[in-house]
């Protein structure tokens, strides 16, 4: 076998065990990582927001009062680790006049 072919052969590999190493975040953990990222984020915080997660999917219900919260919410779910979707079901409810 020539060095070539060993290279043809072993180069695969070494992108595949990686790959296999890794290890899929739980559902739970990776709620609490966004909920922790949503409730200390001032835009957020203070706000009725529920997070859901199955299989890597994070679904957001709830309300905030502004689309900037809404938008900055799916953004900040995006960046925790293990998560694979967001589903944004957020409602923009202003806040009443008192």
């Amino acid at each position: 076998m020539t060095r070539r072919d060993f290279l043809c052969f072993i180069g695969p590999l070494a992108f595949a065990v990686p790959a296999l190493a890794r290890k899929p975040v739980d559902d739970g953990l990776i709620t609490d990582r966004v909920r922790q990222r949503l409730f200390s984020d001032p835009d957020i915080k203070g706000h009725t927001v529920e997070v859901d997660t199955k299989n890597g999917v994070v679904t957001l219900n709830g309300t905030v009062e502004t689309e900037r919260a809404r938008v900055k919410a799916e953004k900040l779910t995006r960046k925790v680790s293990g998560v694979k979707r967001v589903i944004n079901k957020l409602r923009v409810e202003p806040p009443r006049p008192k």
